[in-house]
């Protein structure tokens, strides 16, 4: 089950369960759709693979308890802003390897 960050790994800001500006890589880092687009890339800088838009996790159970209140979202911020010079390194490492596939 995702585990929802409420913000932005870079910018720190507020990305709530419901938000359609929230990106996420397969291991869930989390950015806005700002940074995502404009500073990364498309490039997770924690892992060289791409985003998502992340789901949305209901906050009304519709149907068999599926929502926040028995799946609460996190409430933990890990706000580690992007050192930029090692980004542009993953970034030429993984157009690389994309390149040579």
């Amino acid at each position: 089950m995702l585990i929802i960050k409420p913000s932005c790994e870079h910018c720190n800001i507020d990305l709530p369960v419901d938000s359609m500006l929230a990106r996420i890589c397969s291991f869930e880092c989390t950015f806005c759709k700002n940074c995502v687009e404009n500073l990364l890339d498309n490039c997770c800088p924690n892992c060289g693979g791409d985003f998502q838009v992340r789901p949305i996790r209901p906050v009304v159970d519709h149907k068999g308890g599926n929502y926040t209140g028995n799946h609460p979202v996190s409430t933990q911020r890990l706000h580690r802003p992007v050192n930029f010079i090692e980004h542009s390194k993953l970034l030429l490492a993984v157009r690389h390897h994309l390149k040579n596939e």
